[in-house]
């Protein structure tokens, strides 16, 4: 009878840990599809414009140290060792979080707590009961936020800070993840022509990516475990053959000195680059609201032991062929397809894409779900929500976010045109998120599982301090951008408050004297304005016409240098022709109404810089153009 019992309790074992790699399989499909996705743009995001790849390699080493450690602190050890035991009846994310808190106290401002849950002093788990010790430090905290509304409303507006940043995300993680995967083909074809073909096949592959959404995830879920798996065993192979080929010692990078010297050398430059260094933990929220449907140890043995090693492996890989390739023609040449094999790059292109549609699959399913949790809570408006599936719970479906967030993925993507601003955006809307998440953790350690208090602080402190690091960092991106864009709907001169100043927008080969005169109608030859510069600003008070020619001055302390400069200038200058582009930009009037405002300042701004401009459609070559920029205030 023993021996039968023994036989017995063996196979039972056998057979659940046959269940528990076939869910660890299945979760990497719907839980780690979006995480994934991360090689293709990080580094092409940090080195966009904040720092260079040098021949000293410190750049490269430190981006790679700080990848490194960020995967390892905040995904591995924060969200699947920590976040992963925090589950609210099986959804995960910002809102279960604050529905946990507000089961275990009354905290919630929202019409959704049951009167028997006041009166709960216990709740159950597997092995048993958690009682709640009556002496716990947590229940002078527990007694505070209950007594203080305004500390609850502070609890609810942070929990709706997440969960708006979690929408965000899913409308900007689709459209940077396919269109990073759709760059691969710049390296194919000529930069115009590259210009030209990468939007349309993004917006492409982004319509069928969400008209398949209302077929359900159940019906093509069975593809996506197979294909992230293929992707992240490609990576890591090619990222195996970079380091062994390319720079075997690279392993050398992963130490937390190299953090240090990378942000000694760059400054503030490698400060900003985090927002780029950021995106390699993009997907993890994600994680969190899909992944309550499978078994929390599952989800640790798929990403500990495949997801991470492959990402690590990937990230040095890269980082070993770059160490060893300096003279990059542009910034496109720091990315994830230039380290590929040549003879291998069209296959992983291909899987490149099938992994992008799959990451953002994920990313739409937890949109799907966090609003699902929002409309429950009274939080969001009442959506039609149709369940897909039968037999697997959360397979849900909402035509009406679906087909928004297709059109704002489409507007991103003509919009921006660029990972490097798609990047700085998700980050901060990622970092975000965690943050929020980092709070109320603190809290579900001391009021749900009765922790000590000393842990939750030790807890807020440690992650909070690394995700404040990132959330400066993006913060002063999007800070960056805002502030450049600004400048070029003003030409960088600020506002205008006449309309009859004049901005003469051009290019000269060095800062020399007397190299262009500027002479009215009426005389033959007026006084030098000064040197020549990029930006001339020239006050027109009276409607006089202007006349604008090279000369090469008589005097001898010209330097011969300059003076060869100057006649070869005047050379092409007769052999050649110029050409003068006018720009004319409208702007709203101080005082006008806000619909205005809004219609001519951003409207029509955007139109315009969307639409082709006459360099590119009457082909003038930028060397023979001076453009003349006006602003008409209506």
């Amino acid at each position: 009878m023993d021996l039968e019992c023994v036989i017995h309790r063996k196979t039972i074992k056998e057979e659940s840990w046959k269940t528990v790699l076939t869910l660890a399989y299945q979760s990497l499909g719907v839980v780690y599809g979006d995480l994934s996705t991360s090689p293709l743009y990080v580094y092409k995001s940090t080195f966009a414009e904040d720092i260079q790849h040098s021949e000293t390699n410190e750049e490269i080493y430190g981006v790679l140290s700080f990848v490194f450690w960020t995967l390892t602190l905040i995904p591995l050890l924060k969200y699947v060792f920590i976040v992963l035991r925090a589950d609210d009846n099986g959804e995960g994310g910002t809102f279960a979080l604050y529905s946990l808190l507000c089961r275990h106290a009354r905290v919630s401002l929202l019409p959704n707590s049951q009167l028997a849950d006041e009166d709960l002093t216990e709740y159950t788990i597997d092995n048993g009961t958690v009682p709640i010790d009556k002496k716990n430090v947590g229940l002078g905290l527990k007694s505070l936020l209950e007594k203080h509304r305004v500390l609850q409303r502070v609890l609810l507006v942070l929990a709706l800070i997440g969960t708006c940043m979690v929408i965000g995300d899913g409308v900007l993680t689709p459209a940077l993840s396919v269109f990073s995967a759709v760059s691969g083909l710049e390296l194919s074809m000529s930069k115009e022509q590259h210009r030209y073909v990468e939007v349309p096949v993004a917006c492409i592959i982004l319509v069928f990516l969400f008209a398949l959404q209302h077929y359900g995830t159940h019906r093509v879920g069975c593809l996506f475990a197979p294909v992230v798996m293929t992707w992240l065993l490609c990576i890591s192979a090619i990222g195996i053959y970079n380091i062994f080929h390319w720079n075997p010692h690279v392993y050398q990078a992963l130490s937390p000195y190299y953090m240090f010297k990378f942000l000694k050398k760059t400054q503030k430059g490698g400060w900003m680059s985090l927002g780029g260094i950021l995106l390699c933990i993009t997907g993890m929220e994600q994680v969190i609201i899909n992944g309550f449907n499978k078994k929390s140890f599952c989800l640790q043995i798929a990403f500990t032991f495949l997801v991470y090693p492959s990402l690590i492996l990937a990230y040095m890989g890269q980082a070993a062929y770059l160490s060893r390739h300096h003279s990059l023609e542009s910034d496109y040449r720091i990315g994830f397809y230039v380290s590929v094999p040549v003879k291998l790059r069209w296959p992983v292109l291909a899987i490149a894409i099938l992994q992008a549609v799959v990451g953002s699959q994920a990313v739409i399913t937890g949109t799907f779900s966090i609003i699902k949790q929002c409309s429950a809570l009274g939080c969001f408006p009442k959506v039609k929500i149709i369940h897909t599936s039968s037999k697997m719970h959360g397979q849900i479906y909402i035509p009406e976010i679906n087909w928004s967030l297709m059109l704002l993925c489409l507007a991103i993507t003509v919009g921006f045109r660029d990972t490097k601003r798609m990047g700085n955006a998700s980050g901060l809307a990622v970092i975000t998120v965690m943050l929020v998440t980092t709070c109320l953790m603190s809290l579900v350690i001391i009021l749900c599982w009765h922790k000590n208090i000393l842990l939750a602080v030790c807890f807020i402190l440690f992650f909070g301090s690394i995700e404040a690091l990132y959330f400066s960092a993006s913060l002063i991106n999007i800070a960056e951008f805002i502030r450049s864009d600004a400048s070029e709907y003003g030409l960088g001169l600020g506002s205008f408050e006449e309309d009859t100043k004049m901005t003469v927008v051009g290019t000269s080969a060095s800062n020399l004297e007397g190299a262009i005169r500027m002479s009215e109608d009426d005389q033959e030859d007026s006084q030098m304005e000064g040197p020549s510069s990029e930006l001339m600003e020239v006050k027109s008070p009276e409607k006089v016409r202007k006349r604008v020619r090279f000369v090469v001055p008589d005097s001898p302390q010209i330097d011969l240098d300059a003076r060869e400069e100057l006649i070869e200038l005047m050379e092409a200058k007769e052999a050649g022709m110029a050409f003068i582009l006018s720009h004319s930009y409208v702007r709203a009037k101080s005082g006008s109404s806000w619909l205005k405002q809004v219609v001519i300042n951003y409207g029509y701004d955007f139109l315009r810089r969307n639409s082709r401009g006459p360099t590119y459609a009457l082909s003038i070559p930028h060397a023979s153009t001076l453009e003349v920029g006006m602003i008409y205030h209506v």
